[in-house]
């Protein structure tokens, strides 16, 4: 057997040994070893959603998966046996998932193929494979006080998405067409 492979296996059981078996404990040292790892909620008493939990019940911790990652289809977006990409993420994309991205207005990060930069390509505690909570994820990129300074924001409780598209719209502001002429409100 490869030396390597051993010492992995060496320090992977010494350290289960050493930290034991506690979920928190457990997932600390795998995420040192694997990446992908998912890390659960350690907010006592309550899951992820703020709703209380039994004592001794371990959280639910929802979790989205890419299909092919989940099928482990790896092939279907790397090189068999490596961890390159089959074609720059700006094409590979596109080969599974098809989205109109021939319209007057076109999100920055679709229109240089960044695709990643919001989706997960593996999996996400985040519905569409987000990689954070949709309520602040535009607050990212775009400053919370220049959005303010439009009236129909200070009023938005709701996620962005609600009234702008995140990927393409013929509307000015990536608007919804339900939305459209309400910008300058």
């Amino acid at each position: 057997m490869n030396r390597g492979l051993i010492l992995i296996i060496e320090l992977v059981t010494i350290s289960a040994l050493l930290y034991g078996c506690s979920s928190d404990k457990s997932q600390k040292v795998l995420s040192f070893f694997f990446d992908g790892v998912p890390q659960g909620d350690t907010t006592e008493g309550k899951d992820a959603s703020g709703a209380r939990r039994e004592a001794g019940k371990p959280f639910k911790v929802e979790r989205y998966e890419h299909g092919p990652f989940a099928a482990k289809q790896c092939e279907s977006c790397h090189v068999r046996g490596s961890n390159n990409l089959r074609l720059p993420v700006d094409q590979l994309c596109f080969t599974c998932h098809t989205l109109d991205i021939k319209k007057k207005h076109i999100h920055g990060p679709v229109a240089a193929g960044g695709c990643t930069i919001c989706h997960d390509p593996h999996g996400s505690g985040k519905r569409y494979l987000l990689v954070s909570d949709p309520k602040d994820f535009c607050l990212y990129c775009h400053d919370k006080n220049d959005l303010e300074k439009i009236e129909v924001h200070r009023q938005a409780n709701e996620q962005c998405t609600v009234c702008h598209d995140a990927h393409s719209s013929d509307n000015d502001f990536l608007l919804k067409d339900a939305w459209k002429g309400r910008s300058s409100q």
